[in-house]
């Protein structure tokens, strides 16, 4: 089996693709002033979380296949190679971080729509507001983490699009011819 050899443009490639998946999944959470508990807000919820999960799933495949590789094959792997893995197992983080702070606007959706079956009241009224105030935390925090390992992977994949190519060896003096 050998390791799979992309050319610095593909794995550049490769990063900019799962930094845009990512950032899709934060461009379909709603924004604080958007947040509003029902039906609507649980099919979004749902959907993102499942469109994370695969994406933290593909982080840590690809990650574990990655490090697999440079164990079994390590003459063959390719400084930008190692550096593509790098960046792909350092988003886990963030993204694993993510789906947890969707985990808690889970949470807090269920909490509002609990309440929304009991008596109104003062103390009821504020804590709705709390569930509702904690829901557009949750969402927000998500969308950070998102925010952030989206933007490692493109530092990661732009970073070797600037760096200088090496620079060409210096002439060699011609031998001197002596008569």
């Amino acid at each position: 089996m050998q390791t799979p050899s992309l050319s610095d443009p593909d794995q550049q490639m490769l990063l900019h693709d799962v930094a845009d998946r990512i950032n899709t999944v934060a461009d379909h959470l709603p924004l604080p002033d958007q947040v509003h508990p029902g039906p609507g807000l649980s099919e979004i919820l749902d959907d993102e979380v499942r469109h994370l999960a695969r994406l933290l799933g593909y982080l840590a495949s690809e990650s574990a296949f990655r490090h697999r590789a440079t164990t079994r094959y390590p003459h063959q792997v390719t400084p930008s190679q190692r550096r593509t893995a790098l960046a792909l197992a350092h988003a886990a983080e963030p993204a694993g971080a993510a789906l947890a702070a969707l985990g808690g606007a889970i949470h807090c959706l269920g909490i509002l729509a609990d309440l929304n079956h009991q008596a109104s009241n003062r103390a009821s009224n504020r804590t709705v507001a709390t569930a509702h105030q904690q829901l557009v935390d949750r969402l927000a925090e998500s969308r950070a983490h998102l925010a952030r390992a989206a933007k490692q992977l493109r530092t990661a994949a732009d970073v070797r699009s600037i760096r200088p190519a090496p620079a060409p060896a210096p002439p060699t003096a011609a031998p001197n011819r002596t008569r």
